[in-house]
C-alpha cells in the first residue's frame, strides 16, 4: 500500500512538474569572450524600448540593479555582469520578442569573459585552464566559481523548470586565431550542453558569429575562415555574418552599432531556424508600393497598406545610417552588401519631410523629389489617402491651371525676388480680369511650398470646375520666413520675423501683380491667406492695410496670445466695422495640434466678429491639415 501511495505521488509531482514548465517561454544559452561579453557601452536607446517579454536570468549579482543570480528580470543591458557593455544578445532577444507572437516570453542566460579561449568553457579542461589563467582574468572567472560552464549549466537547469531552451548563441574564437583544433573543442562544448541538459540537437541549435572585420583589418579577421567551416564539424551549427557590422577603434571588438546589428543578425537566424516570419526591413512585403514623391527611376521608398514606408540608401562605407521622419529616427540595417534600410512604424497619411542620417549628418535621400522645408532643401515622401484625398489630386476631364515662376524686383528691399503665380484654366482664352489671392507658407518653408507640398492648383483646379469656388489668380511669395527665427518682438502688428515682407507686399508685389497679370485691383478682390507664420503675416498685412484687403483666413496660424481688446488698434473692439469691412475671415487648425487657434475662434466671436472656423480630424501640424483647410477657405472667397 505505502509503495503504490508512493508511485501515485509521485506520478503527480511529475506532472505538476510538467505543466509549471511554460512551453511558450524560449529560453537560449549565450557563451562567449569580450564581444559576447560587451564592449561597447550602452547608448540611451539601448536602455529603452525592451519588452518586458524579454528576460535575463543573471549569472552573477548585481547588487546596484537590484538582482539577484538565477531570479529572472528585465533584460535591460548589462546582461553578463556590472560593468560590462552592451552585447549581441542584447538585440537579439529584441529581435525574438519583436517576432514572436505576443504569448512567447524570451529568456536568456548569458556567462561570457573577455580574452577566454574556447577552453575556458570545455568541463575537462576547465581546472587546467583556471590554475593557468593570466591575472587579468583571475576576478572574472572567480565571479563565476572559476567554473564558467557549471555556472551555464547550473543556471539552465533551474531554467527548465520555467520554460524550453531553443538554442546555444555563441561569439568566441579571437583568443583561439589559429587553432585548427577549435572547430573540435566547440563541439565539446556543445556536446556537454546536450548531454547534460538533456537536449537534442536537432531541437537546439548553436549560432557562432564572425569576428570584427574592419574592412579586411580586424585584427582576427583570419579566424572568420575558421568559424564559417564550423558547420562542416558541427552539423547543426550556423553561422552568423559581421560583414558591414561597425567596430571600435581597436578593431577587435564591435561598437555599439555593430553590437545593434550583428545582435538583430543572430536574432533573425535564430527566428529562420524556428519557422517563423522575420520582420525586416530587407522583406519587403509585395502590397508596398514607390511612393509618388520619389524620383523616377528608383524604387524606393515605398509604401505598404498599413502607411509602413520602407527606404533604402547605397553607402558601404558608413557605419551609422537612421531615417529622421515625424519626430522619430529609426536605425537603418546594413546588407552585406552595404545597403542600409528601414522600416517605419505606420505613418499618419499625407505629405512628411524626412531626411536621412549618415553618421551625424542630415542628408537628402537621392531617390526623393525635393522640397524646400525645415530652413532648406530635404527629402519628402506623400503617405496616400484614399478616395477622400481626390481634391488635392489632377482629375482628368476637367480644365488645369497653370503655376508660374515670376521674377521682379523690389524696391523695399533693393533685390530681385520669386513668386509662383497660379493662374486658373481659363485666364489664356479670354481678356477677363480676376480677383488675387496672396497665399503664404509657414516658417521655414518657400514660394513653391504650396504648389509642391500643398497641391494648391488641384485644389483650385478641381474647385472651379465644380462650380464651389470662382476662378481667381493665387500669388505665392517666400515672404522673408524661409530662414529660422531668431527671436525680437513678434506680437501682432509688431512683428520683426518676416516684418521685410509686409513692404514688399504693399509696396512691390501687388503693383506687379496688377502691371503683369489682368486683375481687379480693388480691395474687394484682393484677399490673404497664410499657413502657421504665414497666418501671422496674413493678420499683420490685413488688418493694418484693410483698404487694401476685403478677405483674409489663417490655417494652423501662429497667432499667439492675441489680446482682442487691443491688437491691431482695437479693430475687434469695433465689430461692425470690421465684419463690415472684412468680407469673410477662416481659422483653421488640425484636431492633433495644440496651437490656440479654436480659442482665438471663440474670443473673436465673443467679441462680435464673424469667424468661420473649421478643424482637420487627426492631423497635426502639417500639410494635410492645411490642405483641407484651404479647400474649405477658398469656396468662400469673392462671394457675396
Amino acid at each position: 500500500m505505502k509503495k503504490k501511495l508512493f508511485v501515485i505521488l509521485t506520478c503527480l509531482c511529475a506532472t505538476t512538474a510538467v505543466f509549471a514548465q511554460d512551453p511558450n517561454f524560449y529560453i537560449f544559452l549565450c557563451f562567449g569572450q569580450s564581444n559576447m561579453e560587451g564592449a561597447a557601452r550602452p547608448e540611451p536607446q539601448d536602455m529603452e524600448g525592451v519588452s518586458p517579454r524579454f528576460l535575463l536570468m543573471p549569472a552573477v549579482d548585481d547588487p546596484a540593479r537590484n538582482r539577484k543570480m538565477g531570479e529572472w528580470c528585465q533584460a535591460l543591458p548589462p546582461l553578463c555582469r556590472p560593468n560590462t557593455g552592451l552585447t549581441p544578445a542584447d538585440y537579439f532577444g529584441r529581435t525574438l520578442t519583436e517576432n514572436l507572437p505576443e504569448n512567447i516570453r524570451v529568456g536568456v542566460i548569458h556567462v561570457a569573459i573577455g580574452g577566454i579561449r574556447i577552453e575556458g568553457f570545455m568541463p575537462d579542461e576547465m581546472e587546467n585552464y583556471v590554475k593557468n589563467a593570466p591575472g587579468w582574468m583571475v576576478g572574472m572567472l572567480q565571479a563565476y566559481g572559476n567554473n564558467p560552464y557549471e555556472r551555464l549549466v547550473t543556471l539552465a537547469k533551474k531554467a527548465q523548470k520555467d520554460g524550453v531552451i531553443k538554442g546555444v548563441i555563441m561569439h568566441q574564437g579571437e583568443s583561439n586565431t589559429g587553432d585548427m583544433e577549435w572547430a573540435n573543442k566547440v563541439q565539446n562544448v556543445y556536446d556537454h550542453l546536450l548531454g547534460d541538459l538533456q537536449l537534442k540537437p536537432e531541437e537546439v541549435p548553436l549560432l557562432a558569429g564572425e569576428v570584427v572585420q574592419a574592412n579586411g583589418e580586424g585584427q582576427c579577421v583570419a579566424m572568420n575562415k575558421q568559424i564559417n567551416d564550423l558547420p562542416k564539424t558541427l552539423h547543426t551549427a550556423q553561422v552568423v555574418s559581421s560583414t558591414g557590422c561597425s567596430n571600435g577603434p581597436d578593431k577587435l571588438h564591435f561598437d555599439a552599432a555593430g553590437y545593434r546589428e550583428l545582435g538583430r543578425r543572430y536574432g533573425e537566424k535564430m527566428l529562420e531556424l524556428m519557422g517563423y516570419q522575420v520582420r525586416s526591413p530587407f522583406n519587403v512585403p509585395e502590397d508596398a508600393v514607390t511612393a509618388e514623391t520619389t524620383v523616377p527611376g528608383n524604387e524606393f521608398p515605398k509604401v505598404d497598406k498599413d502607411r509602413r514606408a520602407y527606404f533604402r540608401i547605397v553607402a558601404p562605407l558608413a557605419n551609422s545610417v537612421q531615417v529622421d521622419i515625424c519626430d522619430k529616427k529609426y536605425d537603418m540595417r546594413r546588407d552585406q552588401q552595404g545597403v542600409w534600410c528601414a522600416t517605419t512604424d505606420p505613418l499618419v497619411v499625407g505629405f512628411h519631410y524626412y531626411f536621412i542620417n549618415i553618421g551625424g549628418v542630415n542628408v537628402i535621400d537621392p531617390a526623393t523629389e525635393t522640397f524646400f522645408g525645415c530652413n532648406r532643401e530635404a527629402g519628402g515622401i506623400e503617405i496616400p489617402e484614399g478616395p477622400e484625398g481626390d481634391y488635392y489630386r489632377p482629375q482628368q476631364g476637367i480644365g488645369h491651371g497653370q503655376v508660374r515662376s515670376l521674377y521682379y524686383y523690389a524696391t523695399a528691399t533693393q533685390e530681385w525676388r520669386h513668386a509662383m503665380v497660379y493662374t486658373p484654366a481659363e485666364y489664356e482664352k479670354g481678356k477677363k480680369r480676376y480677383p488675387v489671392l496672396y497665399l503664404q507658407h509657414g516658417m521655414g518653408e518657400d514660394e513653391t511650398g504650396w504648389s509642391k507640398q500643398g497641391h494648391m492648383q488641384h485644389i483650385m483646379d478641381n474647385l472651379i470646375a465644380s462650380g464651389e469656388a470662382v476662378p481667381m489668380i493665387v500669388v505665392m511669395e517666400s515672404g522673408d520666413v524661409k530662414a529660422p527665427f531668431r527671436g525680437g518682438d513678434n506680437r501682432q502688428g509688431f512683428s520683426e520675423y518676416g516684418a521685410s515682407f509686409y513692404k514688399v507686399m504693399t509696396t512691390d508685389l501687388i503693383t506687379t501683380i496688377d502691371s503683369k497679370f489682368r486683375t481687379l485691383t480693388d480691395r474687394d478682390h484682393r484677399a490673404m491667406a497664410g499657413l502657421s507664420w504665414g497666418g501671422h503675416q496674413t493678420f499683420d498685412l490685413v488688418l493694418n492695410n484693410m483698404d487694401m484687403f476685403a478677405w483674409m483666413g489663417a490655417f494652423s496660424g501662429a497667432i499667439f496670445g492675441l489680446d482682442v481688446k487691443t491688437a491691431y488698434n482695437g479693430i475687434f473692439t469695433k465689430p461692425d466695422e470690421f465684419n463690415k469691412k472684412i468680407h469673410y475671415l477662416f481659422l483653421s487648425c488640425g484636431s492633433e495640434e495644440n496651437f490656440g487657434t479654436e480659442t482665438l475662434a471663440k474670443n473673436l466671436r465673443e467679441a462680435g466678429i464673424k469667424t468661420d472656423f473649421y478643424v482637420s480630424p487627426g492631423t497635426h501640424h502639417e500639410w494635410l491639415t492645411w490642405r483641407r483647410g484651404f479647400r474649405q477657405f477658398v469656396p468662400h472667397l469673392f462671394k457675396k
